[in-house]
């Protein structure tokens, strides 16, 4: 199936911190990043051994593969609201800690290849979700966190989350 465009959020259908990640995305249409990022992603991220994905670049940091249990982790919930908010639900959904959640994800004793894959497969969830979406339903909005958010935003949102912790890995990981 072809997919849907997914045409860029105005400045009111997302936090304004979450803009930022907005922003990281060129073009007007998420759609085809959305598809293809994890794909990339994974080609330069899957040739680490696991002792060099155990790498943090600072004491207290996350290592490479706390980083890439976090971006499936955040997929999730980013994914969840977006189907939620989709489907008219007006429920105001939580925020969540990333904090307190990665640690729990227990990521360093995964081998990163099993992280990449389940990343891949949650992307591959998300843009099937999309996909399948009315596009009337990707200007619908909800509250997450707070603060109101749109369906076609979070598509953004997933795509500049993870463009921005690419951007890390690169920059500060050398990966």
């Amino acid at each position: 199936m072809p997919h849907r465009p997914i045409p860029r959020p105005g400045p009111d259908e997302c936090a304004s911190e979450a803009g930022a990640y907005v922003a990281r995305v060129a073009g007007d249409d998420a759609a085809p990043r959305l598809a293809a990022q994890v794909e990339v992603a994974a080609r330069r991220l899957g040739p680490l051994d696991d002792a060099r994905a155990l790498h943090r670049y600072a004491p207290g940091k996350w290592s490479v593969k706390e980083v890439v249990g976090h971006l499936a982790d955040t997929e999730r919930v980013y994914a969840y609201r977006a189907l939620s908010f989709a489907r008219g639900d007006a429920t105001p959904l939580p925020g969540f800690d990333e904090d307190a959640w990665t640690p729990q994800g227990r990521f360093d004793a995964r081998p990163l290849a099993d992280l990449l894959a389940e990343w891949t497969a949650v992307r591959a969830a998300t843009v099937a979700l999309f996909r399948g979406l009315p596009a009337d339903a990707l200007v619908r909005k909800g509250v997450a966190n707070g603060t109101p958010v749109s369906v076609r935003a979070l598509a953004w949102l997933a795509v500049g989350h993870a463009e921005h912790h690419l951007g890390v890995l690169a920059d500060r990981y050398g990966v």
